[in-house]
């Protein structure tokens, strides 16, 4: 089922056109990067989709309804820095953020002590805002932003300004939302999208450059590498390498050399046989498969 879709959606300002005619959909209950560098217009898009500004053209279509009031209550939104009155507890922002959807006092109670189990903030309800870590503060948000359980949340950067601690709590929050709702988020780090997200779309200067689930763009994209760290002379082993094995593509990175090889355990072996005959000094070898940004870094480099 197709929670909201986006048609044709273009934004300009004065003359400058910084969204370029993008169509998506956002499937039901799962967990959908929007993924480009700083200034692809990722922002832009989360806030056409909240209603925050309008597309210059196109329209956006929430549970089968192109109306702007009805995607208003459909949707929860987080901006990138959230704003809380740092002297209210947890507890008394949700029941005041509740009371704001109309819900009578004890309604706004009740879901504000189920809002805070939800974000995992139940022990944290009766302390000061002023107080929260990054990642409390940002599960804060996010609690917010579903008071009144919208169908899709929209989250812009939430894990961009935390430490490895915060992203992790906010990140596996994602997994235990998605359960009820369609979580649709901006980042520029990629291996977080890469960890817990559903679908992709790559954005690139207001394009959408290539989507999908994370499975068909891996097997799209996918390229084996096995990857050696010597200490050597690397020109000295470069040139070696490929006269001895003409038939695979290689790369050098400073003291790294990436094969590329179909079945990387047989290049391996060649590899190793050719590494122990000449007694090369190696510190590291790995295999593994196309990244997501070196995927992403391909798809837009190919538009």
């Amino acid at each position: 089922m197709i929670t909201l879709r986006a048609e044709n959606l273009k934004k300009k300002y004065l003359k400058k056109e910084v969204i370029k005619g993008i169509h998506f959909d956002l499937p039901a209950n799962t967990c959908i990067a929007l993924l480009g560098a700083n200034g692809a217009g990722k922002t832009t898009i989360l806030q056409m989709l909240a209603g925050i500004i309008h597309p210059t053209e196109g329209q956006i279509i929430v549970n089968g309804s192109a109306s702007i009031k009805k995607r208003r209550t459909a949707i929860g939104y987080l901006p990138q820095n959230p704003a809380f009155f740092d002297w209210m507890t947890g507890l008394e922002y949700l029941i005041y953020s509740t009371r704001l959807t109309g819900a009578t006092k004890k309604a706004a109670y009740d879901r504000a002590l189920s809002l805070l189990e939800i974000v995992g903030l139940g022990d944290a309800g009766n302390n000061r805002i002023a107080q929260y870590s990054g990642g409390m503060r940002q599960r804060l948000g996010i609690a917010q932003a579903i008071t009144h359980q919208p169908d899709i949340l929209l989250l812009d950067e939430p894990v961009s300004a935390l430490d490895p601690v915060g992203r992790r709590e906010v990140l596996t929050l994602f997994q235990q939302l998605k359960k009820h709702t369609t979580v649709f988020y901006s980042t520029h780090i990629l291996h977080d999208a890469e960890e817990v997200s559903d679908e992709i779309i790559f954005l690139d200067r207001g394009q959408i450059v290539e989507g999908g689930s994370l499975q068909s763009l891996k097997k799209k994209y996918k390229k084996n590498k096995l990857s050696i760290v010597f200490e050597e002379d690397m020109q000295v082993v470069m040139a070696q390498l490929q006269s001895a094995f003409p038939f695979f593509k290689m790369e050098s990175e400073g003291q790294m050399i990436h094969i590329f090889s179909e079945d990387c355990y047989a290049a391996q072996q060649l590899l190793m046989k050719e590494v122990l005959a000449r007694n090369w000094r190696t510190l590291k070898l790995e295999i593994s498969s196309t990244s997501l940004e070196e995927m992403f870094l391909k798809v837009a480099d190919q538009k």
